[in-house]
């Protein structure tokens, strides 16, 4: 890759991330590589493009104007690569992808591994987040595609993958782990613990829909801070049943007398101008 480039993604990826060594393992440079190439920049252009300080770096105002043309240097180098994969074959890529927990840990190791066997040059970034931040992040260009809960923003284009129920969570000695079925009610009787990704609130459109308030004493994106709460006696919820499996916590998962789901799909920007790397992933994703 010329050098320029190089120096140009080192910019964009250290403000994108915030700090030196973040963009270092992004790039796989070291520190005071991705240091001394903006440094370069910064000797080549008679500029400051970064304020160092103890919590990060930060974009100078003249940084702040040149920011934007990097990110159209970069993408239009990354352009110019997709064309020379199409035209010799798919034989190495990159691709970045915004997820959510449940699906890091359940879905993408054996998803990797199953197109790792056709495509074996392909790499991997991953980036986690929240519904939000997802869809930030592929509007910006930070992330070829996420996974994120649908329906989404209309601008994207979307592939729906599966329904996913939400559940009932208890400690294992709670009063109402015999039920069969827990009534949406019974949750607004004690403690709850809620469960929110991002302005996308499914745990709280459950109540609405059922015209009931939950005694709310935790929020967080976090599921297993969620579980460790409620094992320990803090209070209840309701999580996706995806993310309760191989689960370590002494809690038990019961369905709800309201049946609710959430829908998982892939988004993104637009396939037509995917690179081919990406549009084989959608493609395995859509068919496996």
């Amino acid at each position: 890759m010329d050098m320029n480039i190089q120096k140009y993604m080192a910019f964009v990826k250290t403000v994108e991330y915030g700090s030196f060594t973040r963009a270092a393992e992004i790039m796989n440079y070291s520190q005071s590589g991705i240091s001394r190439m903006i440094n370069d920049l910064e000797k080549e252009w008679k500029i400051i493009l970064l304020e160092r300080g103890k919590s990060g770096v930060k974009l100078t105002s003249d940084g702040m104007k040149l920011l934007p043309y990097a990110k159209n240097v970069c993408m239009e180098y990354e352009k110019l690569q997709m064309e020379v994969d199409e035209l010799n074959g798919l034989q190495s890529g990159l691709i970045r992808i915004g997820t959510f927990s449940s699906v890091a840990t359940h879905w993408l190791p054996n998803i990797i591994r199953n197109f790792q066997q056709v495509y074996l040059g392909i790499d991997y970034e991953l980036l986690l987040g929240d519904y939000t931040e997802i869809e930030e992040w592929i509007l910006d260009g930070r992330v070829d595609c996420g996974f994120l809960r649908l329906p989404t923003r209309p601008e994207f284009e979307t592939y729906f993958l599966e329904q996913d129920r939400l559940l009932a969570i208890l400690p294992e000695n709670h009063p109402l782990a015999n039920l069969e079925k827990i009534p949406v009610t019974a949750l607004c009787a004690e403690p709850f613990m809620l469960l929110e990704k991002g302005a996308k609130a499914e745990v709280s459109e459950i109540f609405e829909h059922c015209n009931l308030t939950p005694k709310i004493h935790f929020t967080t994106w976090d599921d297993y801070a969620i579980m460790s709460m409620v094992e320990s006696g803090l209070g209840i919820s309701i999580l996706p049943e995806l993310i309760l499996k191989r689960v370590p916590y002494r809690i038990i998962a019961k369905e709800l007398d309201v049946p609710a789901y959430r829908k998982i799909g892939i988004a993104l920007r637009s396939k037509k101008n995917a690179s081919l790397a990406l549009k084989r992933f959608l493609d395995y994703l859509q068919y496996r």
